[in-house]
């Protein structure tokens, strides 16, 4: 049995699940923070002020008619030839309307985006995920650490000019009894490819093929 949301106020979920709706609604509601409004693959996302994040996304969660209370993620994305080449992307969820919504703003990796820690104390984690694979700073985070690559990595790997082989590579050393790190060496064993998908099918027999001609 489905769950059929009440009218709240003016606006009603029918109007609300139409993009056209929705669109119209989030103008309403955000004013000028919002710079656009998305349509694509039939989801929708909105494109923000930078500076005006934590307004924004509060305004979305205590709205009675949208509910997106729930964080989902925060992430990133590169588009370098873009003068702001990073995009930061929160996920928001309404469990009691089934409304999903992507909150976009941008930034030069130079200028910090605001942390939303005091909204929904999970986002520290996306935030510091985010700061470690991209570089993206946020403001007032209070704990900024890397939290998927290692002590002393240098730079971040979800960059688009981030090396394909990274920088530096750790391995325990028995002459120093403790990790060292090294220059990337990657064996020629690894440059060498049949550019073949599973799809297209390989030039070698797989053990046990041979009997699917049986």
């Amino acid at each position: 049995m489905g769950i059929v949301a009440p009218e709240v106020g003016k606006h009603s979920w029918p109007v609300m699940a139409t993009h056209d709706g929705l669109k119209d609604r989030l103008a309403e509601l955000l004013g000028d923070a919002l710079i656009e409004v998305i349509a694509h693959a039939g989801e929708t996302s909105v494109l923000v002020q930078r500076d005006r994040l934590v307004e924004v996304v509060t305004k979305l969660r205590d709205a009675p008619d949208l509910r997106l209370n729930q964080l989902i993620d925060i992430c990133g994305a590169d588009y370098p030839e873009r003068a702001e080449r990073f995009e930061v992307v929160v996920h928001l969820l309404s469990m009691a309307l089934n409304l999903r919504l992507r909150v976009k703003v941008s930034t030069d990796g130079h200028a910090p985006v605001p942390s939303l820690v005091e909204v929904w104390p999970n986002a520290g984690w996306y935030e510091r995920e985010t700061w470690d694979c991209y570089g993206v700073m946020f403001a007032g985070n209070p704990d900024m650490r890397r939290i998927l690559t290692d002590y002393g990595f240098e730079g971040h790997p979800f960059r688009k000019d981030f090396p394909l082989t990274g920088h530096v590579e750790l391995r325990w050393s028995e002459e120093h009894k403790r990790v060292v790190y090294e220059p990337v060496k990657l064996a020629q064993d690894f440059r060498s490819f049949d550019f073949l998908s599973p799809w297209e099918g390989t030039d070698y027999v797989l053990p046990g093929d041979e009997k699917a001609g049986k």
